[in-house]
């Protein structure tokens, strides 16, 4: 399988990574808004090809992997390469996913491609979770914790306060409200109790750190609803203790299958690399949609589409006699 790679941000090179690990899968061409010449990339057999010329590789890759924000970037992108490739994106704006779907799948329908939608852990994997369990356990109840692990949403809102040179945001669960979830307490948590968030801010010598600081706890939308520490620390300080981007999270349904019988379902992730994990999770979608174009399944699809043997590169009977 021949994969382009349209960004190469963090998790565009995350892409490039997880390419090298997989063994039936070749990195034919980094795509990039960039001057091609500029960019240093990992590889030492893909090219480096800027967007404007992105048409003439439509016979030259399987699967485009587009690796641009959800803001701005997805909305505009996946729709537009979809007419061109079979193409994953990562989208995790969850309000604006079926509005995503539909523009998607119009598109790979009428030009016969192969689309995959909000592939990665969340939404992706955890949304896999969260459907099978509430397919087992109709009689339930569903918690998503995340972290402890880095926003970089967040973390790039303090950036943008006066006088904030860098900044890390970490969201962390809480650990009572965990604990209660999991003794099938069924309790009812707001957004304060489920969730802190902890900021690790170097500010500049002429900041007024007592106004950033208030700046972040009353910020809406990101951090009023929340308990939130701020540490004030300097530049060497987040770069020795802060400079990775970990994450992760726990899905959990309880329920009930019968009166004094509760069960407890949960998946958890534990991740050294946000980025690198997503991008892992990318690689083996883009698995998937080349043997769904392979057989004509085209359109937009989600994780929830999928069978499972199509993310792997074992055979079927591999796969029956190894984990089954």
């Amino acid at each position: 399988m021949k994969i382009g790679i349209l960004g190469y941000g963090n998790l565009g090179k995350g892409v490039e990574l997880a390419a090298e690990q997989n063994p039936d899968v070749e990195l034919a061409a980094i795509f990039t808004r960039r001057n091609p010449d500029d960019l240093s990339v990992r590889s030492k057999t893909a090219n480096v090809v800027s967007i404007n010329d992105i048409a003439d590789w439509q016979d030259k890759i399987d699967v485009l992997i587009i690796c641009g924000g959800s803001a701005t970037d997805l909305p505009e992108q996946t729709p537009k390469y979809a007419k061109m490739f079979n193409v994953i994106d990562s989208f995790d704006t969850h309000a604006k996913i079926p509005e995503h779907y539909e523009k998607v799948n119009k598109s790979a329908l009428e030009n016969k491609h192969t689309a995959i939608i909000s592939v990665g852990w969340d939404p992706g994997l955890f949304s896999l979770n969260r459907m099978y369990a509430n397919a087992i356990l109709p009689n339930g109840k569903d918690y998503t914790f995340w972290g402890k692990g880095v926003s970089q949403g967040h973390s790039d809102a303090i950036r943008r306060i006066e006088g904030v040179k860098n900044a890390k945001q970490y969201t962390i669960p809480v650990d009572k409200a965990l604990k209660s979830v999991k003794n099938c307490e069924n309790p009812e948590l707001t957004t304060r109790e489920k969730h802190t968030r902890e900021c690790f801010v170097v500010a500049y010598d002429w900041a007024d750190k007592a106004k950033i600081e208030n700046e972040i706890k009353t910020m809406p939308n990101y951090f009023a609803d929340y308990d939130t520490t701020v540490h004030f620390i300097t530049e060497e300080e987040l770069e020795k203790e802060h400079s990775g981007i970990p994450h992760g999270g726990f899905v959990i349904r309880t329920g009930k299958t019968s009166e004094n019988t509760n069960h407890v379902i949960e998946y958890s992730l534990k991740l050294d690399s946000n980025p690198e994990f997503t991008s892992s999770v990318l690689i083996a979608y883009a698995r998937a949609a080349f043997k769904l174009c392979g057989e004509k399944q085209f359109g937009c699809k989600t994780v929830f589409d999928i069978a499972p043997a199509y993310l792997s590169a074992k055979s079927p009977e591999e796969l029956r006699k190894t984990m089954l």
